[in-house]
């Protein structure tokens, strides 16, 4: 059975993941508040962040920098995009 949330990044009930992706209340509460489709989105936009911008993800502050990101996309805030990122229509 599909479970449906409410996604904070699309404001709408939409396909929910079947598991949370990280552990604890960080990944309880995008569970429980990010869609499935967000969530994909999400994936492929930090791959970009990551490949793009040569992030090293071994540093504390970079990865402390990708979190915020993360945040800031799942909830549909102004987030940071590689140079020259044009948002598939």
């Amino acid at each position: 059975m599909t479970r449906i949330v409410f996604c904070k990044k699309y404001k709408q009930d939409l396909e929910g993941m079947n598991t949370p992706p990280y552990p604890g209340e960080k990944g309880q509460d995008i569970f429980n508040n990010v869609s499935k489709q967000a969530w994909a989105e999400w994936l492929e936009h930090q791959k970009m962040l990551i490949n793009e911008g040569q992030i090293n993800l071994a540093d504390r502050e970079s990865r402390k920098w990708l979190n915020e990101q993360m945040d800031l996309f799942l909830s549909g805030k102004d987030y940071a995009k590689p140079t020259g990122f044009k948002p598939v229509e």
